[in-house]
């Protein structure tokens, strides 16, 4: 079983996707490929994704029965003595995969930053 969540993607990524798996809801793909199936859509995925996020978790022969990968989002996965964790980054630093990416990037978080919003 496999399970992909995408944030801020293409739409042509969207199409793609459905080619093996069934979309659920708005980028939330389920299905059951192969492992060779899997890894090249993770490949496709990261390629196309641009400034998007992508989260894939599938089935894995492991003590957790899962294994994830992670593309432009804030925490990352790290092993544990065998055990996957997400580690949270510390403040300041920005997504995995995508270094372009940072926080307070909106209009909105720049304001506030520079004091040229409303106070409350």
């Amino acid at each position: 079983m496999v399970v992909l969540v995408l944030s801020a993607c293409p739409p042509g990524l969207r199409g793609y996707l459905t080619r093996w798996m069934l979309e659920l809801s708005a980028g939330v793909f389920v299905g059951h490929v192969s492992k060779r199936v899997r890894d090249l859509m993770w490949e496709k995925c990261v390629l196309m994704i641009g400034s998007g996020r992508a989260i894939m978790v599938f089935s894995a022969r492991n003590e957790q029965r899962m294994d994830f990968k992670v593309h432009g989002h804030h925490w990352s996965p790290i092993d544990v003595d065998g055990i996957t964790l997400l580690l949270r980054p510390s403040a300041g630093e920005g997504p995995v995969g995508n270094p372009s990416s940072r926080a307070g990037w909106s209009k909105a978080a720049q304001r506030r930053k520079y004091g040229g919003g409303k106070s409350l």
